[in-house]
């Protein structure tokens, strides 16, 4: 896959077959839409265009951060593995921001990207305030000799999969199994080990402080977790039993994310991970005793391998 960041080294191509969106999660619904869009591409002789901003457009328009289900390397990453031909990332500004729907059409697509045709989800909206939709595009479609294809919504399980509720499920619920339904894969985060406070060697469950990658992340809702985890250089993932919280039965009070491996023995520090979240086990919870916290351990340690072997 060809990724391209700006519009500047972009070589025209009037075989493009495009499909425009932020794709954060590359969730069902996405795939579905890439999907076809590789699929129509193959049809045509074209090439399959995925294009995307950075930052996220809200961050733009509203002013504040955005929670990402992933960042734009792991959609990257992720678009790669569908088949798509070209990844293009344009730089969202307030101008842009700003530009009428129809003059994105006119002036990236066409000029500067080549359009041969057009995919777009159900509830696409694009241009200042979101006013292109669908039937903009047919209407340009026809003046300027593309084509467009309209997907329908993704419904799993009675719930439409968009990133927002798929947010919504891990910070809300820390339900990560039907986030994985949604998204089609375990949920991800990426970070690197960091020096902690050593408590949980003393008590026979070390674990690996993570540092996440990118603050903008989406963590889970606080909580035990089964979890598997990739390290470097090793081609199969270990057995985890991940934490996080506050520590209340130390008295702690920022929020912390601890990996203990189950099946493993290794130095982790200074190592990037990476945690695909399996099953949420329970909630985080205050013990009168160390003792107490230990036996507690030993029960979740059992129901993270139960999950982690179904």
């Amino acid at each position: 896959m060809e990724y391209i960041v700006g519009l500047d080294s972009l070589a025209h191509d009037a075989r493009s077959i495009v499909t425009v969106g932020t794709f954060d999660g590359v969730h069902l619904g996405h795939r579905s839409i890439i999907a076809y869009l590789v699929e129509r591409a193959h049809l045509r002789r074209g090439i399959s265009v995925a294009v995307s901003f950075h930052p996220h457009p809200r961050d733009v328009v509203r002013g504040t951060p955005t929670p990402l289900l992933t960042t734009i390397e792991e959609r990257a990453e992720a678009l790669d593995a569908l088949g798509l031909d070209r990844f293009i990332v344009i730089p969202f500004t307030p101008e842009l921001a700003g530009m009428d729907a129809a003059a994105f059409v006119t002036d990236v697509l066409l000029a500067r990207i080549g359009l041969q045709e057009i995919v777009i989800g159900y509830d696409h909206g694009f241009g200042r305030g979101r006013e292109g939709d669908s039937a903009l595009l047919r209407e340009l479609g026809e003046q300027y000799g593309f084509g467009v294809d309209v997907i329908p919504a993704q419904v799993l399980e009675a719930d439409v999969v968009s990133s927002t509720r798929i947010r919504q499920v891990l910070v809300d619920e820390g339900d990560v199994r039907q986030a994985a339904g949604m998204l089609g894969r375990p949920y991800r985060l990426t970070g690197s080990v960091i020096r902690g406070d050593g408590r949980g060697r003393l008590i026979g469950y070390p674990t690996a402080n993570l540092a996440v990658d990118n603050p903008r992340k989406v963590v889970p809702m606080p909580g035990v977790y089964a979890v598997r985890v990739w390290r470097p250089g090793v081609a199969t993932p270990a057995a985890g039993m991940l934490n996080i919280g506050v520590r209340p039965t130390f008295n702690g009070a920022d929020l912390r994310i601890e990996v203990h491996l189950l099946d493993v023995e290794a130095d982790l520090y200074g190592h990037s991970l990476r945690v695909d979240f399996v099953e949420r086990i329970r909630d985080e919870k205050k013990f009168t005793t160390v003792d107490a916290l230990v036996e507690q351990l030993s029960k979740d340690k059992a129901r993270c391998m139960a999950e982690l072997e179904r």
